[in-house]
């Protein structure tokens, strides 16, 4: 039987498991049915959001995931579950896309009304909050996409504003024939999007 000595009790000093990016991912317990879809598409009152995810270099991730949250077309935000099994009818404001190989993701959805509007006066710009993960990130990227419209609004968002002219343009997304939006996301380069940064908040 073997003896405990002192030197065995002493304690271990150990060292920090290093940190992992957030990606790739293999779509194992992230993808679930109809996660992109918002509404069911051609349900009245829906677009699609569409667009493609590059890195720096300027070529297309394959493996990312985006999520979306936004108000409704009126601009309420939504309080209701349903966003985990979709109904097909239930507008919850969530979704979650993955990328596909070519980098392309979509969602099905519906134009945010604006949140704070003023009596008299234009609402606030409309926008829909995103969420980045991909390869070689330490954590999830935060953004958002405006619709193009209603210039005046844009001009007086405190977020827009508070950007050049270059960089403001990489927030704002290009209505399509269709009525759809496309808005393509750089990580870094040229045309990098702009990324928020939310203190205390953690992957």
């Amino acid at each position: 039987m073997s003896k405990l000595t002192p030197t065995s009790l002493t304690p271990t000093v150990l060292t920090p498991t290093p940190g992992q990016t957030v990606g790739p991912f293999y779509g194992y317990a992230l993808p679930f049915t109809k996660d992109n879809e918002l509404l069911a598409p051609g349900t009245p009152g829906s677009i699609r959001l569409q667009g493609i995810v590059y890195d720096g270099a300027g070529d297309p991730i394959p493996d990312a995931i985006l999520e979306i949250w936004q108000p409704d077309a009126d601009g309420n935000i939504v309080q209701r579950t349903g966003s985990l099994v979709r109904d097909g009818y239930t507008f919850t404001g969530w979704g979650r896309a993955a990328v596909g190989n070519t980098g392309v993701y979509t969602f099905t959805t519906v134009n945010p009304g604006p949140t704070e509007p003023v009596p008299g006066k234009p609402g606030a710009a409309p926008f829909i909050a995103v969420a980045v993960f991909a390869r070689g990130l330490m954590n999830r990227l935060f953004t958002r996409v405006y619709l193009p419209e209603n210039e005046e609004a844009l001009a007086k968002d405190p977020l827009l504003s508070s950007l050049d002219p270059e960089r403001r343009k990489t927030l704002i997304a290009r209505r399509d024939h269709d009525g759809g939006l496309s808005w393509d996301i750089r990580l870094q380069g040229r045309d990098e999007t702009v990324f928020l940064d939310f203190e205390g908040i953690r992957a």
